[in-house]
This record gives structure tokens, C-alpha cells and sequence, in this order.
């Protein structure tokens, strides 16, 4: 059930007398990141303010996330797109490359409906939540658009238990709360070198603990940017995952963390962290014989 304001539900009710009435409405999309910066966008062609936010119209363009009403513990999944242009932005980087790079990972989604009393944008009634949910997955990143599912808050209950899993690699994310490492102890600061491509960084200070880190773009073409680490030559480049949106130039400054990928030898060598590794390596595999 959703809830409304009296003076919402007043407003919807005198209009059911008068059959013929157009009601004057929009939707109104928010997504509050991890990081907690909140985007504000909606699908009319004015900006509108509700609930002490502007809701962006120049913006991307959102889809999707119909109202459903059900009994029980159903996880509602609904698919939505998401249509954005280059310079369309999210804390420096183009909208779709940071939701290519991570950036929207468990990002809280939110749909309000706002109706008016006369013309969209002009005189506020009040507005109700139709979607509250998370981002679920990413499914398609192209270069105009993208499509994610999102899911209710019940997705929560889908959490596999208990939450000890006995696995031979570290469960934790480097740099994470339960990793409790400084990320800015095992981070190398410097400029990209002459005849890098989008796929191949040319970087005088590339180590081999680069690899499966990452590299953050703090100016040029590709500033704000988060690309990882596929392979690294110390001393000389740092081929990337995936290709970047621009071709980065000589000169542009960049911070290089190290990678992990969660084995003991590499939590205790590297790092020095094994008070924090949270594996079972020693434990036997289900197959065999005792």
C-alpha cells in the first residue's frame, strides 16, 4: 500500500467527480550512490522541485519501473533504461562510464510521481513514491544508453547464510571496512607517458602490484574516470580491463592502486594484512576422502 498526503489524496479525489479532467503529472527519478552523492532527474521538460530537491530536466533520460502491488516476500525486479549523452555527468565522468566503472553498485533507486494543479512545473499539489529499491545488476552499457534491474528491498533476504563462507580466497574487497587497510599506503601518483592508447597506459611508474587494481583519472579527456588494471610491466605500462571513452594525452595525472587477488600468500607478502584475511584455504575440498 502506498501512502499519500491529505492533501494529495484530496486533490486526486475532487478530480475523480470531473471525468473528463487532465491531470498534469511527472515522474521523478533519484539514485543515491554508495559514495552519497544523489542524482535528481525527471522525464518532463521542465526542472522541478519536490521534496527540497531539484529534479534535473536536462539530464538523463529514465524509463521504466512500473508501480506493482503484491502480498508476500517477492523480490519485485523491473527492468529500466537509462538514455545519456557525453557530457551528461556523475562526480566528473560521463554518466554511462561510470555506471560501466562501478560507480552505481548497490545504488539506491527511487521513483516519485508529482502531480500540479495546473501546468507541470508550475503549481506543486504533492507527489507519492511508486519504487524504492536497489540497483541489482548492470546488464548493458553501450554508448547512448544502458539498461539495469533494480530490485525491492527484499532483495536483502536473497543474502546467502550464514555469512561465513568457507572459501579458499578473502572475502573482503580490498580497501574495505573489514580489509581495514589505507588505500592511500598502496596508491602511486604520476602522469601518463607519450603514445598511450584508450587499452594501454604507458607509465614509468607501473608496478607488478598493479595488477587487478585500478587507476583513477584526475585530468584530461578522462578525468573522474575509474578504469582497472588487466596486466602490468613494471617500470613501463598497464594494459586496462576495458578500453577508456577518450584517448588520454601525455601529461594527464593520474593515482594507481594496487591490486589484489585475495590469496593468503599475496595478503601477507603484499600487505602485511593476514590478522584481516578472512579465507580458509586449509579446508578440504567436498570430494575428498577422510
Amino acid at each position: 500500500m502506498k501512502t499519500a498526503s491529505s492533501t494529495l489524496i484530496n486533490f486526486l479525489t475532487a478530480a475523480r467527480a470531473s471525468p473528463d479532467i487532465q491531470l498534469a503529472f511527472a515522474d521523478c527519478y533519484t539514485f543515491t550512490l554508495m559514495s552519497g552523492t544523489t542524482l535528481t532527474y525527471t522525464n518532463a521538460d521542465v526542472p522541478i522541485t519536490y521534496a527540497g530537491k531539484e529534479f534535473l530536466a536536462n539530464g538523463p533520460l529514465v524509463s521504466g519501473l512500473k508501480y506493482r502491488a503484491a502480498t508476500g516476500l517477492n523480490v519485485d525486479r523491473q527492468e529500466i533504461t537509462v538514455a545519456a549523452r557525453p557530457d551528461d555527468l556523475t562526480s566528473g565522468a560521463a554518466f554511462l562510464v561510470a555506471l560501466r566503472d562501478g560507480a552505481f553498485d548497490g545504488a539506491m533507486v527511487q521513483r516519485d510521481r508529482v502531480f500540479f494543479a495546473d501546468f507541470i512545473g508550475v503549481t506543486l499539489v504533492d507527489g507519492v513514491t511508486l519504487f524504492y529499491g536497489r540497483v541489482s545488476t548492470v546488464d548493458e552499457v553501450g554508448r547512448t544508453k544502458a539498461k539495469l534491474t533494480v530490485a525491492s528491498e527484499l532483495v536483502l533476504l536473497d543474502i546467502d547464510m550464514p555469512r561465513n563462507i568457507f572459501a579458499p580466497t578473502c572475502l573482503h574487497v580490498l580497501f574495505d571496512l573489514g580489509c581495514g587497510l589505507p588505500a592511500g599506503a598502496f596508491s602511486t601518483n604520476g602522469t601518463i607517458g607519450a603514445a598511450s592508447t584508450t587499452s594501454l597506459i604507458n607509465f614509468s611508474g607501473a608496478l607488478a602490484a598493479h595488477l587487478q587494481g585500478k587507476i583513477v583519472f584526475s585530468s584530461g579527456a578522462n578525468a573522474g574516470v575509474v578504469a582497472t588494471v588487466k596486466y602490468a610491466v613494471a617500470g613501463a605500462s598497464l594494459t586496462l580491463m576495458y578500453p577508456l571513452p577518450e584517448t588520454p594525452a601525455a601529461g594527464d595525472a593520474i593515482t594507481v592502486y594496487q591490486g589484489c587477488d585475495h590469496t593468503m600468500g599475496t595478503c601477507g607478502a603484499t600487505f602485511d594484512n593476514l590478522a584481516n584475511f578472512r579465507a580458509f584455504p586449509f579446508v578440504p575440498p567436498p570430494q575428498m576422502a577422510v
